[in-house]
């Protein structure tokens, strides 16, 4: 059993996702980033950076393991799945991996913030953090128009770089004219498993959503 702490974000859709796709049981706990619970004492044990999406994986007593990009990687190795064990292989994927941990995420997450969350709107800003995005999807898509995946077969670097990529409206930015991009960002969005995990966590109207203070507690339980 996966224990896994996330929240409706692009970051928390690549664990949830990659859960999905390698057919891994957990149970997911809805982080209320909104009240700060990502900053409480008892979370900051499993992530001292207080960040979603954490795992705790009970099968290796209780370990815990933060940041996405290492989640995705720990999932894949654990399972044999999603990432080649030959070095050149494993490299390409690792590679496109970490183009979006230090690239796609961070570039789109700041055209995010400057164009919707910023108290004062800088033109400046908005549009530098815009237009490096869309450099970057151009090279997604300039790799996606002759190669069906990012780095050989579907793998982590593709759940992780889509899960950025499908948000590209939110962020103010278009992707005409990025035609394998386009198919790219279709077809991964057709898998099934994508499907599910994406919705992950439920809202409240499908299921009860744990409290807080469930959650808590089942960490607590956990780090006893």
């Amino acid at each position: 059993m996966i224990e896994l702490y996330t929240a409706s974000t692009p970051n928390g859709r690549k664990v949830s996702i990659a859960l999905e796709e390698l057919e891994l049981e957990y149970r997911a706990h809805a982080i209320d980033l909104g009240a700060g619970v990502q900053r409480e004492p008892w979370f900051l044990e499993l992530n001292p950076n207080g960040r979603i999406p954490v795992i705790v994986d009970k099968d290796e007593g209780d370990f815990a393991v933060f940041e996405s990009g290492a989640i995705l990687m720990y999932l894949a190795e654990k399972t044999g799945k999603l990432l080649p064990t030959d070095v050149r292989g494993r490299s390409r994927v690792v590679q496109w991996l970490m183009f979006q941990m230090g690239g796609v995420g961070p570039m789109m997450g700041q055209a995010n913030v400057f164009s919707r969350y910023a108290p004062e709107k800088i033109p400046y800003a908005i549009g530098r953090y815009q237009r490096e995005s869309r450099r970057l999807l151009s090279v997604l898509d300039g790799r996606l128009r002759d190669h069906q995946y990012l780095a050989g077969d579907y793998s982590i670097a593709d759940i992780a770089n889509w899960c950025w990529a499908v948000t590209h409206s939110w962020s103010g930015i278009s992707v005409e004219g990025l035609p394998g991009l386009e198919r790219w960002l279709a077809e991964i969005g057709a898998r099934p498993a994508v499907q599910r995990g994406k919705q992950v966590p439920r809202r409240a109207s499908d299921e009860p959503t744990p409290t807080a203070k469930d959650v808590e507690d089942s960490a607590r339980k956990m780090l006893a």
